[in-house]
């Protein structure tokens, strides 16, 4: 009597983890950008989850949300708790405190990463290619000028993979928008710092006293639009298609 070759290992029995400091594997650095209200926030929680499922272990790092407390906040609702980082964090000491910790950290989800110094981008490429780490970036593509910030930029150059979200955005008039317009008290406006943390927020009621600092808004606008700064009609909210 033959005996039945063993049965191939199934799922259980490959490692959940993707533990890449004692085996190592190639990581990626990949970069998801696009305009405001385009779900990047929403698509980092989404991989955050499907990658913890899988029994790995990850760190969520942001700066400058919307919610102005530590956590990455999308707008359908969905949050969690993150690490805030500034200018002047060491991404690499960061994941590597964990570690001391005794935490694995296995990937980095990173949002609002246009804030990133290039510095910081690189310590991110390093991670990926050093210490095995899959990092995964979410920013913004352009700022209120239509130019590069200079996170974004350099995560252009050096990423592995470079995704613009699919999520269309529409402008006012109906046409897909891609540039970020400052809009201050109603105008949109060409200069000033290049971060001024805002949500595309509605502006006050008619008739509401307004606060003593000028109220601040972005709107996704197309280029046609962005050119101009026509802001179009704001009855139906601002941003928002003016619909019959």
């Amino acid at each position: 009597m033959t005996t039945a070759p063993p049965a191939p290992p199934g799922p259980s029995a490959v490692p959940a983890s993707g533990d890449r400091r004692r085996h190592p594997a190639r990581a990626h650095l990949r970069f998801f950008h696009g305009p405001m209200d385009c779900g990047k926030s929403t698509l980092a929680l989404q991989v955050d989850h499907n990658h913890s499922r899988q029994g790995r272990h990850g760190v969520l790092v942001t700066q400058g949300d919307r919610s102005a407390v530590p956590q990455i906040s999308s707008r359908v609702g969905l949050r969690r708790e993150a690490v805030e980082i500034d200018g002047g964090t060491d991404l690499r000491l960061l994941v590597r405190d964990r570690w001391a910790a005794g935490h694995r950290v296995d990937y980095l989800i990173v949002d609002e990463a246009q804030f990133l110094s290039p510095a910081q981008v690189d310590q991110l490429a390093e991670l990926a290619d050093e210490s095995h780490v899959d990092v995964y970036a979410f920013g913004l593509t352009t700022d209120f000028r239509a130019r590069l910030f200079p996170g974004t930029q350099r995560l252009l150059e050096v990423a592995d993979d470079v995704q613009r979200i699919q999520v269309e955005v529409l402008c006012w008039c109906g046409l897909p928008g891609l540039l970020n317009a400052r809009v201050v008290d109603g105008v949109m406006v060409r200069s000033g710092a290049t971060v001024v943390v805002a949500d595309t927020a509605p502006p006050e009621p008619p008739g509401e006293v307004a606060g003593p600092s000028p109220a601040v808004r972005y709107q996704v606008l197309c280029r046609r639009h962005h050119v101009p700064g026509e802001l179009g009609p704001t009855a139906a909210g601002p941003g928002q298609l003016a619909l019959p």
